[in-house]
């Protein structure tokens, strides 16, 4: 007989080992990435999902092609034209250190030589107000863009974020020339110099190769969406437009998905821990919202944008395990991804993985099939072990605590106590360490959501239309005006977004007067109280400065992650080892599963 699924709607995550999918059914399907072009798995995917030739109505996205890019440095060559005397500021960067007691560590390159800097004539005052009239592109020397390539122009004036004028003209010349241009006002209209400036060379640097990407899922259905980093979903040519937004595109699904699953069942609070095959992502909710950032640092480049705030680190299951040059223990940052994966996967890889030691130590059944790759080899998995001198019971140790650390991180120190937290594991091999996690930092739960190895695709299926857009503020010691100014940006989102009726959010980024760090809060009166909770004290007779506005319009997905039809799941008792079609759940001894709301298994410990 043949399948019927609804395809009126499919969530698509692509990630470093495995592609999943989901239809509007909560019918799955998971292959192997093809990390050489991921288009090519995404369309096996929804072959094996709708059958050939079949294709949904909508298709909500989550890339890694953005991420990957920047990680492996294979973006466009760029041209960055910015006002005189400002070139080098994308090298000079901050006095902070990567690494403080570290003198080897060194920040990463500029994403732009020295030689394609120009700088063009004009200048604004810090006000915004124009000292000199802006120059021509024809005083610039553009004989290394007239040469070829992708004509990727990255463009950021002094100030623009207070008055884009300059850079408008600018950047018409140039764009009236043919090139592909990429301006600070437009991507990151946010004070700092150099971050603002870093965020537009990304921009510039990733878009030929995602657009290009963008361009080739775009027949793979009627409409296609793409989440970015701030959780919400954009249209395709958006998304092209700026792909540095697009840096955690396939783990923000997962965090909103895992979000709701932990509201449902009763935990508002909570941390979200995603382990996949190639990295762990976690990220604090309060209050059934995950918590937002105004600014990240990808592969050590700041990037000034709305975000959520996942922490990542180098530890999945295809994590490699090896013994450094004084004998201790390492595991990751490096992968042995979907090619050719793990020993045990019996594809050609020969290192130890955490996968290697989680079959090793039977958290993984040996023998047990996974989708595309076939049986698990403990045989293979052993033999990698041994060669490099490690044991099962030592990677999964260190392992955990790379990955402890990472919870701690959000929550800890940030002043949230995590024994009143949830821990909603999921990724393929979230539910295989979760209680270990749980057990070390006091958590009084986890909860494994229903179609846990495949959730980040559930997020991004069920994942709302959003717009977000940040200012500048230009008088941070007078606040006339910031409830009008909120007004109309929430307004301007409210147009972007589309529909009726959606879900408005604004907010502030605040600071003592004398500092130089901001906390985004939802009104200046409400900053005192975050700094005391981030920091331990507040400063009641220091003027409070206003920075940056912000606004985003939510239209919710026609459904919700609770409206997927429940799963059959195994039940469990401490000590075992459930293999589902997505992931495996390991329960220790002295845990107990109990059956939950929209399907999950809420583990705890044995009274």
């Amino acid at each position: 007989m043949t399948r019927v699924v609804d395809v009126s709607r499919v969530g698509v995550d692509t990630g470093g080992t495995f592609t999943d999918l989901v239809a509007a059914d909560g019918t799955i399907a998971k292959v192997p990435s093809t990390p050489a072009d991921p288009a090519e798995a995404v369309a096996r995917g929804l072959a094996e999902l709708v059958g050939e030739g079949g294709s949904p109505e909508v298709l909500c996205h989550g890339t890694t092609v953005a991420t990957n890019a920047l990680l492996e440095r294979r973006g466009a060559e760029v041209t960055l034209v910015t006002t005189r005397g400002l070139a080098d500021v994308i090298e000079i960067a901050r006095q902070d250190r990567p690494s403080l007691y570290d003198i080897w560590a060194d920040r990463p390159p500029p994403l732009v030589s020295r030689a394609r800097r120009l700088e063009v004539g004009g200048r604004l005052a810090a006000d915004g107000t124009e000292l000199e009239p802006v120059g021509s592109i024809d005083e610039l020397d553009l004989s290394s863009l007239e040469g070829g390539g992708d004509g990727a122009v990255a463009v950021c004036l002094l100030h623009a974020d207070l008055d884009p004028s300059h850079e408008r003209a600018v950047a018409g010349e140039l764009s009236a020339r043919g090139f592909d241009v990429s301006c600070s006002h437009v991507v990151s209209p946010q004070f700092r110099e150099y971050e603002r400036t870093v965020t537009t060379v990304v921009n510039a640097y990733l878009r030929p190769r995602c657009r290009a990407y963008l361009d080739a899922l775009s027949p793979l259905a009627a409409e296609v969406l793409v989440m970015t980093s701030a959780g919400g979903l954009v249209p395709v040519d958006a998304a092209a437009e700026l792909p540095a937004r697009l840096l955690l595109s396939g783990p923000a699904g997962g965090v909103r998905a895992a979000a709701e699953i932990a509201a449902a069942n009763g935990f508002a609070d909570a941390i979200t821990f995603d382990m996949g095959g190639t990295s762990t992502d976690v990220c604090l909710v309060l209050g059934g919202r995950p918590e937002p950032a105004g600014d990240r640092s990808v592969s050590g480049y700041p990037i000034r944008l709305p975000s959520l705030d996942v922490h990542t680190i180098g530890a999945g299951g295809g994590s490699i395990a090896r013994l450094d040059a004084g004998g201790a223990l390492v595991v990751g940052p490096e992968s042995a991804g979907a090619v050719p994966g793990p020993a045990c996967y019996g594809l050609g890889g020969h290192l130890p993985t955490v996968t290697d030691a989680d079959v090793v130590a039977e958290r993984l059944t040996p023998g047990v099939e996974l989708p595309g790759i076939g049986e698990l080899r403990v045989d293979l998995a052993r033999a990698a072990l041994d060669r490099a001198g490690v044991t099962a019971e030592g990677v999964i140790a260190v392992v955990e605590a790379a990955m402890e650390q990472a919870l701690r991180t959000v929550s800890v120190a940030r002043g949230v106590d995590p024994q009143h937290l949830a821990l909603v594991a999921f990724g393929g091999a979230g539910p295989m360490h979760a209680c270990g996690l749980a057990d070390a930092l006091g958590m009084p739960a986890v909860i494994i959501p229903p179609r846990a190895g495949v959730l980040s695709a559930v997020g991004l299926l069920c994942g709302p239309r959003q717009h977000d857009l940040v200012r500048s503020w230009p008088t941070p010691s007078d606040h006339t005006g910031v409830t009008a100014a909120l007004a109309a940006l929430a307004a301007e989102c409210t147009v972007a977004v589309g529909g009726a009726g959606p879900e408005l959010e604004t907010a502030v980024d605040c600071r003592y007067a004398g500092q130089s760090h901001e906390i985004t809060v939802p009104s200046v009166d409400a900053f005192a109280d975050e700094h005391w909770r981030r920091n331990g004290y507040d400063r009641p007779d220091t003027p409070i400065e206003v920075v940056a506005l912000r606004a985003t319009a939510r239209r919710s997905a026609p459904l919700a992650v609770t409206d997927l039809p429940d799963i059959d799941r195994t039940w469990l008792r401490g000590g075992m080892v459930a293999q589902e079609p997505d992931c495996t759940v390991h329960l220790p001894s002295g845990w107990r599963a109990d059956p939950g709301e929209a399907g999950a298994l809420v583990l705890r410990r044995d009274p």
